[in-house]
């Protein structure tokens, strides 16, 4: 196998997180979650309400048809009143129709609560999503995030039917039943009851049993859901073809799918046994009923209306009571589901807005790096003591080799990361007193491989503001050199590009990617390796790009190919998470260090290319 099918862990994942407890055999049900659990619940008290007014009506209706049973076995038909009989009928079949329609609403309201709690918790957990720094992406999977925004929180819609409704339900059918039993007869009540405690033996070792296989299948589902983001992605196919890994990756989706399979086999059969025993302890209470029922009879004591109507009243003990153990075990299971996602809400952003954070303006304005560190895992030093100034309206350029650290320092100014020593000032202002929106609204960023969402070119253009114009989106790809191109397609901006742009070349995708940090407009331009992969036309067409986009404005450029920034108003050289050397062209090109080399190394490369 290539890759690993096993969890990630998150560790220097640029984010404070809380303890969890990760104990599968004792899950932790404390006072403090249901707490939690029930905030939830509170936007919704008054249809809340409305549902447990509905059950106790229900509960009460579900009494009658029993008694009116007894009525029609002990008068009516003994006296042959067909008045009496026509009525009791008339009347069990209203007050079933009235159940059965307090019913409907009921499901209603339970439907209507649910989904509304899963609508808070998907915005509430998208939101919280949103804010988490760009090392927690670069740590999570992105199956696990997808499963705790899909499965995980639409696995709980059903909390509230199997939990809330189901306890009071059952509360109120229980306790209205047991006292009817006790005023009908005392004797056979505390018979029918006595086999009750056998319910309880079971329960809690199986609550535990499902709670450990319910969240052993969610992470499993989550590593599945993991290989088919990575695999069946555009960027995954592409790498899965070329390289002929077909048969490996399907080999590794099999494996994980089986597991997955067999645990949540494992999880739908873990209570059968145990339901199999109540069920045989429930048809135990009825033939005791009978038979001490039928004694009492025999001696006067019992009519057999009473002895008719006590049965059907039993069941409405057994099966309430047989419910109650089961919200225990639901109980167990939904705990494995809302730590879960607590896990995800518990993980506090480390990089936020100051209490006193005020909206800056930021054109025209120096960036100042002071001393500058940052360290992505404890173990390891990105950058270290990185101290320089880019002056307002001018172009600096970071050059140096792979890894050296060049985007790291590029990520710091719109606070992607945040910095661990020294202090970044835009305008003479530390850029954590500043409001994060503010910062990056006015940061312009155009990176190596440009993203494009699957959608129409002129959707991708708006994302950067909302508001242009059509003029203005056309002067932006005009600008971009890119209008001519897209005015060739037969929708012209209202061609789809597929999903990440892939319809487009990379050259393409660029100068879109361009056109739309034209349209956003921003004082402080990021470019990041830009035209490290294009082709000569697409270079040239993309540089002059960007010659518009850099105009006046205060710009930082990654660059791999020297050529695209030797006119370049500062060159910083940077090798091992610090600089080494700075200057212009001209200068460092004399010095015989780092610089040189790279250019040397970089222009007798194209000289081989070009005599060969």
């Amino acid at each position: 196998m290539g890759r690993m099918y096993g969890g990630a862990g998150m560790a220097g994942s640029g984010f404070r997180r809380m303890k969890f407890d990760d104990n599968l055999e004792k899950p932790n049900i404390s006072k403090a979650m249901l707490l939690r659990i029930f905030n939830y619940f509170k936007p919704y008290w008054k249809q809340t309400l409305l549902v447990l007014l509905i059950l106790l009506m229900t509960s009460v209706l579900g009494l009658l048809p029993p008694i009116f049973i007894q009525q029609i076995v002990d008068h009516a038909l003994p006296g042959k009143n067909m008045r009496l009989l026509v009525t009791l009928v008339l009347a069990s079949l209203g007050t079933t129709l009235a159940s059965g329609l307090l019913g409907v609403l009921q499901t209603y309201l339970n439907s209507f609560i649910s989904q509304s709690i899963v609508y808070d918790l998907k915005n509430q957990m998208f939101r919280h999503l949103q804010q988490m720094p760009l090392q927690f992406y670069s740590a999570v999977k992105q199956g696990e995030v997808i499963t705790r925004m899909t499965s995980d929180i639409s696995g709980i819609q059903g909390v509230f039917n199997s939990t809330v409704v189901s306890f009071a339900s059952n509360l109120f059918i229980l306790s209205s039943t047991v006292i009817t039993l006790l005023v009908m007869n005392w004797k056979l009540a505390l018979l029918g009851i006595v086999i009750v405690p056998l319910f309880l033996i079971p329960t809690r070792k199986m609550g535990s049993v499902r709670w450990k296989l319910a969240k052993e299948t969610q992470e499993k589902m989550a590593e599945q859901n993991q290989i088919i983001q990575e695999t069946l992605s555009i960027s995954g196919y592409l790498l899965m073809k070329l390289f002929t890994k077909e048969k490996q990756e399907y080999a590794g989706f099999q494996a994980v799918n089986k597991e997955s399979t067999r645990l949540q086999i494992r999880e739908s059969m873990a209570g059968r046994w145990f339901f199999m025993t109540l069920s045989t302890f429930t048809s135990m209470g009825p033939m005791i009923i009978y038979l001490y029922g039928g004694y009492l009879f025999i001696h006067g004591e019992i009519s057999v209306g009473a002895i008719i109507g006590f049965v059907a009243l039993l069941g409405r003990i057994y099966g309430p009571f047989s419910q109650l153990t089961n919200l225990y075990v639901d109980i167990k299971r939904s705990t494995a589901l809302f730590e879960r996602i607590f896990d995800y809400f518990d993980m506090e952003p480390a990089i936020t807005d100051k209490p006193e954070a005020k909206p800056a303006d930021l054109a025209m304005c120096d960036i100042v790096f002071d001393s500058v560190g940052f360290t992505y895992q404890q173990d390891k030093q990105a950058l270290q003591n990185i101290s320089f100034t880019a002056d307002a309206g001018t172009m600096t350029a970071l050059v140096g080799p792979s890894g050296a650290g060049k985007t790291t320092i590029t990520n710091l100014i719109p606070r992607l990361y945040e910095a661990g020593t020294g202090s970044i000032r835009i305008g003479g202002t530390d850029i954590r007193d500043m409001t994060l929106d503010s910062l990056r609204s006015q940061i312009g960023l155009v990176t190596q491989d440009s993203y494009l969402f699957n959608g129409t070119i002129k959707e991708n253009l708006l994302y950067a503001n909302s508001g242009a114009s059509y003029e203005e989106i056309v002067a932006a790809c005009k600008a971009a050199y890119i209008h001519d191109f897209i005015m060739d397609f037969s929708d012209g901006y209202e061609t789809v590009v597929g999903n990440r742009g892939i319809k487009l070349s990379g050259g393409e995708k660029q100068r879109i990617s361009i056109a739309r940090v034209l349209l956003k407009n921003p004082p402080i331009i990021i470019m990041d390796e830009a035209t490290s992969s294009l082709d000569t036309a697409s270079e040239y067409y993309v540089q002059q790009a960007m010659g518009l986009l850099l105009r006046n404005k205060t710009s930082i450029v990654i660059a791999h190919r020297l050529s695209t920034i030797m006119a370049a108003d500062k060159i910083l050289v940077v090798q091992g998470g610090t600089i080494v050397e700075e200057g212009r062209h001209e200068e460092l090109i004399v010095k015989n260090g780092v610089y040189t080399d790279l250019y040397n190394k970089q222009f007798e490369r194209k000289k081989l290319e070009a005599d060969a």
